[in-house]
């Protein structure tokens, strides 16, 4: 490559980057996942609009699933393992059985409907079943949903890859029949164990690591994190198992480990996040021809409407009905499965194997995902309020966000006191917060303040507080309490768990 051929290629990316930052902001703007706008990124810069050419599937498969390895990293980074471990079991349901039941019912709609040969119908349907973390997510932020609902399809979507990308495997490399249940079951207990074990032991390696080894520089941490991350995807691959499950696992246990910098890893592997959704979602982009998108929309919406009508509700019913999980809360979930990046990658496996039809399959999964992504992403703070799952107004916790003093060993925390919140009128003494936490400062209309002790706070109000790692999440649960019942809450049973009590949920 010529050196004006360098800037020329950096020219470019910059500027597809730059419009991709851009599309985001649109995006969250208009409540829509910004997958959605990057792939049209991908689309305008392609061969049909302004005449940029990919076609290499091969490639898009490698850059795809390093891409969502890492996007898996930085999910179980930013995860809770808290929340995550109370719904353990349902997401573990729900990733393989309800994979299971979705497959079957989108392939059997697939077959009848549309008259497709069972190897295509089953590969359709496991390449639609995974939901996307990142797209539900980006329209979810804002609302004042349960904390059980968010945690489990957060859940669902970190844990499902796997099992998913197992099956369309499975699928694509049979030459002649279709695989047998009792080999696919065999193939998915051995990837999804040694998988797990993998991210597990490197998570844990990693930990003990970084707790034990003083690194020369501040930014070393996060790179040193998130690299373990990529060894236990890249270990579980070289041992033939499941690296998605690996590199999460491997991402929740190093993100809820008492590591040092964990407020700057957390940033960083956002950053490298949204960087590999954009080069992810642009390159798939690429690799579609618009032409022959339009032949491909009355497939994909009939499959679309089976998988949303169909198959994503008899699975969840399926799998969550043995643990008592209100029907609104299932049907809420049901509508929430949005697909993203997982089925446009796995699209591309039939592609590289070379089964017949497959670039059919591309075309009606990627018709697919714009279509229903438009549908559900915006629907869904209405489908929360039809389902009595949130309230205009109802949202009372405070928002914290927490960055490290590694050399006092503190955390500085921020409280936004938001309108509504049993905070207004309380003094500071009466937090009664966990000792040694202070409030140091209170921003009040632009101007601060350093509070007293019968300082009385007032919504709109921003607090700093300092506290230390060991009673930080206590200084949490307090405040919380307190947004939420007053001064008085524990008189009142009110102790600020992460997850509200739902009145007449069932």
């Amino acid at each position: 490559m010529m050196l004006q051929d360098l800037y020329l290629t950096l020219l470019i990316g910059g500027t597809v980057l730059l419009a991709s930052v851009a599309a985001a902001r649109t995006a969250h703007r208009a409540g829509l996942p910004s997958l959605l706008l990057f792939l049209a990124v991908g689309v305008v810069v392609g061969e049909d609009v302004l005449g940029l050419h990919f076609d290499d599937a091969q490639l898009a498969q490698a850059l795809g699933t390093a891409a969502l390895a890492v996007i898996l990293v930085e999910g179980g980074l930013t995860s809770n393992w808290p929340d995550v471990r109370r719904l353990l079991l349902p997401a573990g349901v729900l990733a393989t059985a309800g994979v299971a039941v979705s497959i079957t019912v989108t392939a059997a709609g697939a077959h009848w409907m549309l008259g497709m040969n069972w190897q295509l119908a089953l590969l359709l349907g496991a390449i639609v079943s995974s939901t996307d973390a990142a797209a539900v997510f980006a329209v979810l932020r804002s609302l004042p949903l349960p904390q059980k609902v968010t945690s489990l399809l957060e859940a669902e979507s970190g844990f499902n890859d796997a099992p998913t990308v197992i099956l369309v495997l499975a699928l694509s490399t049979a030459t002649a029949d279709v695989p047998g249940p009792a080999d696919i079951a065999g193939h998915l207990v051995y990837e999804l164990a040694v998988g797990s074990v993998l991210g597990l032991a490197i998570g844990r390696l990693g930990a003990a690591a970084l707790r034990n080894i003083a690194l020369p520089a501040t930014g070393l941490y996060p790179l040193a994190t998130v690299g373990f991350g990529i060894v236990a995807f890249a270990a579980a691959g070289a041992a033939h198992a499941s690296g998605f499950i690996a590199a999460y696992l491997a991402g929740l246990v190093l993100g809820n480990a008492q590591l040092p910098h964990r407020a700057a890893t957390r940033s960083f592997a956002e950053g490298v996040g949204w960087l590999a959704q954009i080069g992810l979602f642009v390159m798939l982009g690429l690799l579609v021809d618009p032409s022959e998108l339009p032949a491909t929309i009355g497939p994909a919406v009939t499959v679309g409407l089976v998988l949303l009508l169909a198959a994503r509700p008899l699975s969840v019913l399926a799998c969550l009905l043995p643990f008592r999980v209100p029907w609104r809360e299932q049907g809420f979930i049901s509508w929430a499965g949005l697909r993203g990046a997982v089925p446009i990658v796995l699209a591309t496996y039939p592609i590289v194997e070379g089964v017949s039809g497959a670039r059919d399959l591309l075309n009606i999964v990627f018709v697919l995902v714009v279509i229903f992504t438009v549908v559900q992403g915006p629907s869904l703070p209405a489908a929360a309020r039809l389902l009595r799952l949130t309230r205009p107004g109802a949202l009372r916790d405070i928002e914290v966000e927490a960055a490290p003093l590694d050399a006092l060993d503190a955390d500085l925390l921020t409280v936004s006191i938001p309108a509504g919140s049993r905070l207004h009128g309380v003094a500071v003494f009466e937090l009664r917060l966990p000792s040694p936490t202070v409030v140091t400062l209170i921003v009040r209309d632009g101007a601060t303040t350093v509070p007293g002790h019968d300082t009385v706070l007032r919504v709109g109000d921003e607090l700093l507080l300092i506290t230390t790692p060991k009673v930080r999440q206590a200084a949490e649960r307090r405040l919380r309490a307190v947004g939420r019942r007053g001064k008085l809450a524990r008189w009142l049973g009110e102790h600020g768990d992460p997850e509200i009590t739902e009145q007449n949920s069932s």
